[in-house]
């Protein structure tokens, strides 16, 4: 019997959360949620912080730049066989 109480007062807890941003959005002017993305915070932009999945492409980016200008060789380095 105990259990059902927290979960019921979990229930209950979450409802009015649920209510209180519902109603947070129909008061709010534009009615949408702030964004909380990394990409959507100004001082985190200046720094030069981005996401996990953007800082990750442009790593890559820079690693694969790397292994192509190694890779490179120039006419000269052909014919004398380095």
């Amino acid at each position: 019997m105990e259990i059902l109480k927290v979960i019921l007062l979990a229930v209950v807890v979450l409802g009015i959360g649920m209510v209180a941003m519902a109603i947070r959005m129909l008061i709010k002017k534009g009615g949408k949620f702030p964004n909380t993305h990394v990409s959507g915070n100004k001082h985190l932009k200046r720094q030069g912080v981005h996401c996990w999945q953007t800082q990750d492409k442009i790593e890559q980016r820079k690693a694969w730049r790397k292994v192509q200008f190694e890779k490179l060789k120039f006419a000269s380095d052909i014919k004398t066989g380095e």
